[in-house]
């Protein structure tokens, strides 16, 4: 008969005022749960998908935030490479994350937002701070409300395709809406 060990006095410490979860039931996403595997350092956007108020918009702007800094050493090439490998790498790490998480699609993983956002910010540049304003306002209004297709993408493909899918499909409306405004001006 094996029995559970009497937890530590650092062990309750570390659990102190968090719920017990539930046998089978979802796993809250937090800083603990996130240092257990590096890949859910990725998912959770280094820990801006942490964020209790609104972790999407915080990921889309820790990677508005990642591309300020990266952009001075990167060029379009490695860009377009960053971005492809990160999507399909993407694929493998977010659904890992979403399946120790036992959610099919948690708003916490914002890896997602982060791929899709570079993209339309490689896109887009150069373009001033107002221009770049815009492209966060539109791409968190496509990845928020989802109207069709994006919708579609998002109920149909599940685990970390379904995942990552639907925001790159967000991020070619957005780019779309942005090249539709740019010939009318």
């Amino acid at each position: 008969m094996q029995t559970d060990p009497t937890p530590s006095p650092a062990d309750e410490l570390a659990t102190a005022g968090r719920p017990e979860p539930q046998p089978g039931g979802p796993r809250r996403a937090d800083a603990p749960f996130m240092l257990t595997h590096p890949l859910h350092i990725i998912s959770l956007g280094f820990g801006s998908g942490l964020s209790r108020l609104a972790p999407g918009t915080a990921g889309t702007l820790f990677a508005w935030a990642a591309f300020e800094v990266l952009n001075r050493y990167l060029t379009v090439t490695e860009w377009g490479l960053l971005i492809i490998v990160g999507f399909f790498a993407g694929i493998g790490i977010t659904g890992f994350t979403a399946n120790k998480m036992r959610v099919e699609d948690p708003s916490a993983i914002v890896w997602d937002e982060i791929v899709a956002f570079w993209l339309v910010l490689l896109m887009i540049t150069p373009v001033d701070f107002m221009g770049r304003l815009w492209a966060f306002v539109v791409f968190r209004f496509f990845d928020m409300v989802k109207p069709p297709p994006i919708r579609y993408f998002d109920r149909r493909f599940k685990g970390g395709l379904g995942i990552m899918l639907d925001d790159i499909v967000a991020a070619f409306f957005t780019l779309l809406v942005i090249a539709l405004w740019r010939m009318s001006v």
